[in-house]
């Protein structure tokens, strides 16, 4: 008996799961592996890296994006990565932001030798708002996490009007 057999959700359906594969035709038992496959294919897009039966895989990486009436703030979060592994190209209104991770591993033992290379890489294209001055972008790596900062022109910031929201 495993914990998960524990688990009292996942008892029921486990049974249900167990007893259906027993009456399926072949046919039907292709299909369920052929949709598994899929979905363990997909669910590793909302992850930056990771490492999936040996390899290593990519994805989007997180993205928020923030806006006030002084700059966008950009955070990425790619971990695992080194900043010269980092690539930041900004055009007039699209920020790029491109990565790779390489992993390469060595093992030497008496009576053996391992040698195992994985690669990883994503880019990332960001549409930017009107009126942000791409002369004084800055870029930020620290703990896993890169922070870019496009500060306003002093027309956009000219441009914004408040505007009072009253209540009833």
């Amino acid at each position: 008996m495993q914990i998960r057999d524990l688990i009292p959700w996942n008892r029921n359906k486990q049974a249900i799961t167990q007893k259906n594969e027993a009456e399926e035709s072949p046919l039907q038992s292709l299909q369920r592996d052929i949709n598994r496959v899929f979905d363990d294919f997909w669910s590793r897009f909302d992850r930056p890296f990771s490492v999936s039966n040996g390899f290593l895989t990519a994805g989007a990486p997180r993205t928020d994006v923030s806006e006030t009436d002084e700059e966008v703030e950009i955070a990425v979060e790619l971990p695992g990565l080194d900043e010269k592994n980092i690539e930041v190209n900004l055009t007039d209104d699209v920020l790029t932001i491109r990565g790779e991770k390489k992993e390469e591993k060595e093992e030497k033992k008496r009576g053996y030798y391992m040698s195992e290379r994985s690669y990883g890489a994503f880019h990332r294209m960001i549409p930017l708002p009107p009126g942000v001055d791409t002369d004084k972008a800055d870029a930020n790596f620290q703990h896993g996490v890169l922070t870019i900062r496009l500060p306003r022109t002093q027309e956009s910031k000219a441009k914004v009007k408040r505007i009072q929201v009253k209540g009833n």
